[in-house]
């Protein structure tokens, strides 16, 4: 029975998870997956604040909205009685490993990795579990909108940003379809002990490990050198 709401709009996600309680009977509900979430590309020190703080609303707050309502459904209430349901939240690779031009998008990925690790530890008292996903790159209509550069023409960043949107195009192509994340996701809902984080990439030696590996200023200049954000030498 699918319920249509926006995770930002505090009384349709109470509506909802009224509905689902009215529609489980009494019975616990066994998982809750957050995977609302936007994605706006931009340099940082000229990106609107207002797009900046569009991104927590959706992904950080509106995640944080929508797992309140619903966890005394999954069993994180004192009077619950049953089998507790778990949390799957999709986080990113970029959750750890911060590309350029995606900042507002990588700060809310780098704060749900800790909200869950936090979460995880308060939800033992309820017996409710809590798993987080790093999700690689995957064909969803979030890389619809790619990344409108139109408003950095006039940037010093112009040029990189173009190299680096080249880049997004011809790596979401190669992604993950919504089937097998799908797939996934319902064996780490059902596995009777799940790890407490997944990786699910495309490439993750490429994606994950290897820039988790190099030293910082060594990846830093990396990512610079290949898109062209380097100072000029004088």
């Amino acid at each position: 029975m699918p319920l249509v709401f926006d995770v930002t709009d505090a009384p349709a996600v109470a509506q909802a998870a009224a509905e689902v309680a009215r529609q489980a009977a009494g019975e616990p509900l066994r998982g809750l997956i957050n995977n609302a979430g936007i994605a706006v590309g931009g340099p940082l020190l000229y990106q609107p604040i207002d797009v900046v703080r569009q991104h927590f609303e959706v992904n950080v707050l509106g995640l944080v909205q929508v797992t309140q309502a619903f966890l005394p459904l999954l069993g994180a209430r004192p009077d619950f009685r049953g089998r507790p349901g778990r949390v799957i939240n999709i986080g990113s690779v970029s959750g750890q490993v911060a590309s350029p031009f995606m900042g507002a998008y990588v700060g809310t990925k780098f704060a749900l990795e800790g909200l869950t690790a936090t979460w995880r530890r308060e939800l033992q008292l309820f017996g409710v579990g809590m798993v987080l996903i790093g999700l690689g790159v995957t064909k969803t209509p979030i890389w619809d909108k790619g990344i409108d550069l139109e408003p950095y023409r006039d940037t010093p960043y112009y040029a990189a940003a173009q190299r680096f949107a080249g880049y997004v195009n011809q790596t979401r192509d190669k992604g993950l379809s919504p089937e097998y994340v799908a797939g996934r996701l319902v064996s780490i809902l059902e596995t009777p002990r799940p790890r407490l984080r997944y990786t699910i990439a495309p490439d993750v030696l490429r994606s994950w490990i290897v820039p988790r590996l190099i030293p910082a200023r060594v990846l830093d200049w990396l990512l610079g050198k290949g898109i062209g954000l380097l100072p000029p030498k004088r």
